[in-house]
């Protein structure tokens, strides 16, 4: 499961394998179990595998001033404003507003125009892009920006620094999810900007334009963590006092991570969350169902991830207990205030583990609840509502 851009980390060939896994366990013992083992790991080689190339999954039917038209797809017909790359690589950016009109009969979905970024607009495939904004913070915000580099245990992972408009001792981190960009962060930078905050935009290991982690694989949080901790020492050599971090999906994750196991979680004053994964269990449970895999494969390949004799065979350097992942039944540990915005119909990462983890400490989280934003696309549905709750809460 791409938890950022939608898409299962299932393939066909996953279900087939997970599938037969299941049909074949009445009639040979040895052979569906061999079967099962497969299935399981391979759908947990395929949770920590990053995706490197995004396919498309936009179809571009036609262009007018001010419209553009979409095949329908679960995407093009989500209300908000959004992005769409062209052509192979990233040569070209538009933004695109909300819904006009749509033809069931036709297939088709008429949205606003808002603008081409760079490169050519042209009828053809094309990729969504939730993240609305495809430049850096100077391009597409107007707000000075210099490219730092930050050092962590794996090498130098370069980050966006937008500094305050005066002095401030006040920073803001923000961590995307799994499979996505430094980008997705730039959503909240304004809101940022405005209440005085120098923000820091780092990636993070295993991204595509930072270098890897050990294995080459995600840790869902339990290795992503030191690379925010280090981007931590770099705003407090300079200067900061207060840090707050703002993460989405697996940034989310990471973020608890963080604050369980860095020697500088007491520096963090309050954390914002965006569809967070708070339990890996669930999700990864979650994309079982999903896919009509058997729950003993789906529970099977959680298992695989956690036991070092199966390193190997997952492909991890290090195994990776997701039991720890699970906040809903350690909510009591937490002490960082949190502002935990999740909509109801996320299809990736379910929010009822954030439903159960605001009830269990309503001393320490305020909870915002999005409807028809699926997976962090609160911001880009509501963003009026989404930078007044951060507001709200950061000042």
């Amino acid at each position: 499961m791409d938890t950022n851009s939608g898409r299962s980390v299932w393939s066909n060939r996953a279900w087939a394998a997970a599938r037969l896994g299941g049909a074949a366990g009445g009639a040979a013992a040895l052979g569906a179990g061999a079967v099962w083992v497969g299935g399981a790991a391979y759908f947990a080689r395929r949770v920590v595998t990053p995706d490197r190339r995004k396919p498309n999954d936009q179809e571009i039917r036609a262009v007018r001033v001010g419209e553009i038209d979409l095949a329908i797809t679960p995407d093009s017909t989500v209300p908000g404003r959004y992005g769409l790359w062209i052509g192979a690589g990233d040569d070209t950016h538009v933004r695109i507003g909300d819904v006009l009109s749509v033809d069931e009969a036709a297939g088709t979905v008429t949205r606003e125009l808002i603008g081409v970024d760079f490169g050519e607009l042209v009828v053809g495939p094309a990729r969504w892009d939730q993240y609305f904004f495809g430049e850096t913070p100077q391009r597409s915000l107007g707000l000075p920006t210099t490219d730092v580099l930050v050092r962590s245990d794996i090498g130098d992972l370069p980050a966006w620094l937008v500094p305050a408009a005066g002095e401030s001792t006040r920073w803001a981190i923000t961590v995307h999810g799994r499979g996505a960009r430094r980008l997705e962060g730039l959503r909240a930078v304004p809101t940022l900007h405005a209440a005085g905050y120098t923000t820091l935009v780092p990636a993070y290991r295993n991204d595509e334009e930072a270098p890897p982690g050990p294995d080459g694989r995600y840790n869902l949080g339990l290795s992503e963590w030191r690379d925010i901790e280090a981007a931590m020492r770099f705003a407090i050599d300079h200067g900061a006092r207060e840090i707050d971090l703002v993460g989405w999906s697996m940034g989310g994750a990471i973020i608890l991570q963080l604050l369980d196991r860095s020697e500088l979680a007491g520096r963090v004053t309050k954390i914002v969350l965006d569809g967070p994964v708070v339990s890996w269990s669930e999700v990864l449970l979650h994309h079982a169902r999903l896919n009509r895999v058997p729950r003993p494969i789906g529970r099977l390949g959680t298992s695989l991830l956690g036991r070092r004799s199966a390193r190997r065979f997952v492909g991890v350097h290090e195994p990776i207990d997701v039991a720890v992942t699970d906040w809903v039944n350690r909510a009591e540990e937490l002490r960082t205030p949190m502002l935990l915005i999740h909509s109801r119909d996320d299809e990736f990462v379910p929010v009822e583990s954030s439903r159960a983890l605001a009830a269990a400490r309503p001393d320490l989280i305020r909870y915002e609840e999005w409807e028809h934003a699926r997976h962090c696309k609160e911001w880009n549905v509501d963003p009026e509502r989404w930078e007044r709750v951060v507001r709200e809460f950061i000042s």
